[in-house]
């Protein structure tokens, strides 16, 4: 039986990816060559490259708009480097917002390169909200934030108007909502939730921003020499890249961002209505600040833990335990989450209130 994947990524992709995916790495593109094997500039996989990056732009709306996008490797966790590397000015400052333990990761990082100002933290209220009330300094070389935070189960529901550089990861829940993403002057994300598997990092930038920190950067950290050899710096991720590519071109083909968005409300609203019914269940988030890709609650009472737990399991979910730093349980319900995934973690929710 095909598992309910409610991981928090690595996680679910769509089907036909897992399908394209396993015939390229037999043969790709009848080549008589695994994906797994070609050359990186190969005549096949230049094509896949460039089709991707297209792509990005095309589904973010930032085509034309003075942005490139590039597929690194490092994960988010380089990024958190390499953005104070690229963006904070010798003897500048840059501003952060810290809403989960991703965020605080990437402040910490940005302590190396200058003074760092932390803005706003939800930090003491174990990061269960979105902090709304505070100020970008003016003088900041950017300002950093993040859009959803995948432990605690928060997402940002609008950003702040801001005359710095805006920087956000995305990691979490990237195509999975329409902005303006013009907004943004850097967006980076992690491949492994919305957009492929784990070994390959979306960023997409603004080149108006880049080279006015007066710093030297060593040339794999800089972004501008990624730019300039077509994200061929080094060699890529071939098979995330091409993984990408496929869930870019699924996306497409079903309407794009606005499209899943509308599967993505309903899936939360199914889920997150059934928290609030049933009295064996509650919330962890803040109501206005609760994620559409990952859902936290708890059991109101632990003594039914492994009932619940052998039931949701006896349908064939996985993926469902919370991360240690919240406990309970978290669905995450990535675009590629059909609702039908979501209806059978309702039912086993009331299937447990009936019995108790």
């Amino acid at each position: 039986m095909k598992k309910h994947n409610y991981s928090a990524g690595p996680c679910i992709l769509p089907q036909e990816v897992f399908e394209k995916s396993a015939q390229a790495i037999l043969d790709f593109n009848n080549s008589g060559l695994s994906i797994l094997e070609i050359s990186h500039r190969s005549k096949d996989f230049v094509a896949v490259m460039e089709e991707a990056r297209a792509l990005v732009l095309e589904l973010l709306g930032l085509e034309g708009k003075g942005y490139q996008a590039l597929f690194l490797a490092g994960g988010a966790s380089l990024e958190f480097l390499m953005v104070p590397y690229n963006l904070m000015k010798v003897d500048g400052k840059a501003a952060y917002l810290d809403t989960g333990t991703w965020a605080n990761s990437a402040i910490k990082e940005a302590k190396h390169f200058g003074e760092t100002i932390v803005v706003a933290s939800s930090k003491p209220e174990n990061y269960n909200h979105i902090p709304k009330d505070y100020s970008i300094p003016a003088d900041a070389s950017y300002f950093h934030c993040t859009s959803n935070n995948t432990i605690f189960g928060t997402q940002m529901k609008s950003f702040p108007t801001t005359n710095v550089p805006l920087v956000c990861d995305m990691s979490s829940d990237i195509f999975s909502r329409v902005l303006d993403f013009s907004k943004f002057d850097l967006i980076y994300a992690g491949a492994q939730k919305n957009m492929g598997p784990a070994g390959t990092t979306l960023v997409v930038v603004k080149e108006e921003i880049l080279g006015k920190t007066g710093r030297t950067i060593p040339n794999m950290l800089d972004y501008q020499q990624h730019i300039a050899k077509e994200s061929m710096y080094n060699t890529p991720p071939v098979f995330p890249i091409y993984a990408s590519l496929l869930t870019l071109q699924w996306l497409k083909n079903i309407g794009g961002i606005a499209a899943i968005e509308k599967i993505n409300e309903a899936k939360a609203n199914l889920l997150y209505t059934e928290i609030d019914r049933n009295p064996l269940f509650k919330g962890t988030a803040a109501i206005e600040d609760r994620s559409n890709m990952n859902a936290t609650f708890l059991l109101a009472n632990e003594a039914h833990q492994e009932k619940f737990d052998a039931m949701w399991k006896a349908a064939g979910i996985s993926g469902l335990a919370g991360h240690r730093s919240v406990g309970g349980y978290r669905a995450s319900m990535y675009n590629a989450l059909p609702i039908e995934s979501v209806q059978v973690l309702v039912d086993v929710m009331q299937e447990l209130e009936n019995k108790i």
